[in-house]
């Protein structure tokens, strides 16, 4: 047999590579983006045609390159950032491998036209595949522009998979928001077909971030700064009051590097945990400055994720420093001493005299022969006291009527339960149902079983087109970020089938006119947003399944919550229509409904050993 191993081809080793840092046309433009900002651009403009599938160009007034730097810079591993090993531990700089450019150039269609600062002539380049197809002088303007055209051209398999390009756009936004949000200091400008998206001025860090997520946020923003020996940590942390189950803004940053950290962020957790629910999250902006000696960015192919020299300590500074935030704002409680039944101290007055604390006592009081009077009562109090006791009795304030389908139980012979005379329901701790079966009982997660109910029935609505809408006494105006503005055109007509009227503004500014029917008591643009957030989870679906997708956040916003108090004609209404459903066991996204307790599992539980 002979010799079977050898030597890739640089171009097939190049497309291989491309698989770790390219990953769609997001992973461009972060790469290019970082580029820029390491070149020292003071402006940089993005320009993306079809959410990067037929352009992604970079435009920066950097220090530009010489014909034989913009060569070179297509070479794998070709950097100007690293000239010894320990040249890693003290970066500061966004990119150095050397990856990003050979790896784009494999994979798509490349032209750089740039000019170094001070020189008359620059150089265009162009490069397909990893083939130089030409260099020549160029007369452009100082700085670099990268134009990356027909991304995946050459590999079908990469190209087929993208997702559809309101989902692109999307990622792109994220990594166009990232690089923006730590470099205040550099103007950003976005434009997607030609239509401006993004344009952000030189700022402060703070304008910075409105800029980019929206004026609103610029009320709920607290200040965070806690300086120390290890890591400067500062930044902004959303107030108690502001907290989200969906879509909150969690950032962290290291030396002017994007970065994941689920470590880190149970720091900020464990400093909100008492003062906000176990399922909603704050907004965070944080930015820690290390010594680059005591973190490792080498570990990732994208650098999202770091390890830290000094990871214990930071954590507990980090919670600390976000406590004592929260407790400026007066968010954290004060202590506050019941002073009651408290001894009075008398203040201290030089040269005054204080009289002695009296005791009262009565000196006829004997423990041993004293009988305490008992009260006695006659049978015309206890008449008085609970006379026309069923007559005035009223419900508590949530147990008001709730809205049930009107579905009537199956009768024997269709379904598994006891015929209509006799159908017991009865309600343990307002959270579950309890009601017989022919085998056994059955324990119902009420909110579970509502949220399937309401669930099969937006969704049969929808496909009949029978969907109702509350017009608003008073339309409420959304102002969108640029991640929910980029998805909400995708998702106007299953939005409409489910009842909302929406009318654009512009400048990513909605007007909500009318909302589903059933949803009235949730804030529209609050109940929005999380729709579209849920969308944005799904991986932005379109079609069929963004319809399900709305049919399930719409379904747990109109439900009911555990410790609503049901009446008997609300508990078998429910009943009746969740044994009507085809999918009664499970939710939507597949949690459990209800729970059977056999009649040989209970003889079990009471036989004898």
């Amino acid at each position: 047999m002979g010799d079977i191993i050898h030597l890739l081809p640089d171009h097939i080793a190049n497309q291989i590579a491309a698989g770790e840092v390219i990953q769609r046309p997001a992973s461009v433009v972060k790469e290019l983006m970082e580029n820029a900002v390491d070149a020292g651009a003071a402006h940089i403009t993005v320009n993306i045609k079809d959410a990067g599938r037929t352009l992604v160009q970079v435009i920066d007034d950097g220090k530009g390159m010489s014909e034989t730097d913009a060569r070179m810079a297509f070479e794998r591993h070709a950097t100007s950032k690293i000239a010894d090993v320990q040249d890693i531990f003290s970066l500061r700089t966004m990119g150095f491998r050397g990856e990003a450019l050979a790896s784009i150039a494999a994979v798509a269609q490349v032209e750089l036209r740039t000019r170094l600062k001070g020189t008359d002539v620059g150089t265009k380049l162009s490069i397909s595949g990893s083939t130089l197809d030409a260099i020549e002088p160029d007369a452009c303007r100082e700085g670099s522009v990268f134009s990356v055209k027909n991304l995946f051209y050459n590999v079908p398999a990469r190209r087929k998979f993208l997702k559809p390009n309101e989902t692109e756009f999307r990622h792109i936004l994220t990594e166009f928001e990232r690089v923006a949000l730590v470099c205040p200091q550099i103007d950003f400008s976005l434009y997607h077909n030609d239509t401006e998206t993004f344009r952000l001025p030189v700022s402060g860090l703070r304008q910075r971030i409105v800029n980019v997520f929206g004026k609103k946020l610029n009320q709920t923003l607290l200040t965070l700064d806690a300086p120390n020996s290890i890591a400067r940590i500062e930044g902004f942390i959303g107030q108690v009051s502001a907290v989200k189950r969906k879509g909150a803004l969690n950032y962290f940053f290291v030396n002017g590097r994007f970065m994941k950290h689920p470590y880190f962020h149970s720091a900020i957790m464990r400093a909100y945990e008492s003062l906000v629910p176990a399922d909603e999250k704050p907004d965070y902006f944080i930015y820690l400055t290390p010594e680059p000696s005591t973190i490792d960015v080498n570990i990732h192919p994208t650098k999202t994720e770091i390890k830290f020299e000094n990871e214990g300590p930071i954590w507990q500074i980090l919670a600390a420093a976000v406590r004592e935030a929260l407790g400026k704002a007066n968010a954290v409680p004060s202590i506050d001493f019941d002073t009651e039944g408290a001894i009075e101290i008398p203040v201290y007055r030089p040269g005054r005299e204080q009289a002695p604390p009296s005791v009262r006592t009565d000196p006829s009081y004997n423990p041993f022969h004293h009988t305490p009077a008992r009260p006695t009562y006659n049978g015309s109090d206890w008449e008085k006291l609970y006379r026309g006791f069923e007559q005035d009795r009223t419900l508590p304030p949530d147990s008001s009527t709730a809205s049930f389908p009107e579905t009537p139980l199956p009768s024997e012979g269709g379904g598994t339960l006891f015929p209509e005379t006799t159908r017991p329901c009865f309600q343990y701790k307002c959270r579950y149902i309890i009601t017989l079966l022919k085998s056994g009982l059955v324990l119902i997660d009420q909110r579970r079983a509502h949220i399937r109910i309401l669930y099969d029935r937006y969704l049969s609505n929808v496909r009949r087109h029978k969907s109702v809408s509350q017009q608003l006494l008073f339309p409420e105006i959304i102002e969108c970020t640029a991640s929910e503005a980029a998805i909400l055109p995708a998702l106007t007509d299953e939005l409409q089938g489910f009842g909302f009227d929406l009318s654009p503004l512009g400048n990513n500014s909605y007007s909500i006119n009318g909302m589903p029917a059933g949803v009235q008591e949730r804030n529209p643009s609050t109940l929005l947003r999380e729709l579209l957030n849920n969308a944005m989870e799904a991986g932005g679906a379109v079609g069929e399944r963004a319809t399900e997708t709305l049919a399930l956040s719409l379904a747990k916003a109109a439900a009911i919550h555990p410790g609503k108090t049901l009446t008997l004609e609300e508990m078998e209404s429910m009943v009746g229509a969740l044994f009507s459903s085809e999918a009664n066991r499970l939710t939507p996204d597949g949690k459990p409904i209800m729970s059977l307790l056999t009649d040989d599992e209970l003889a079990k539980r009471f036989k004898i050993q």
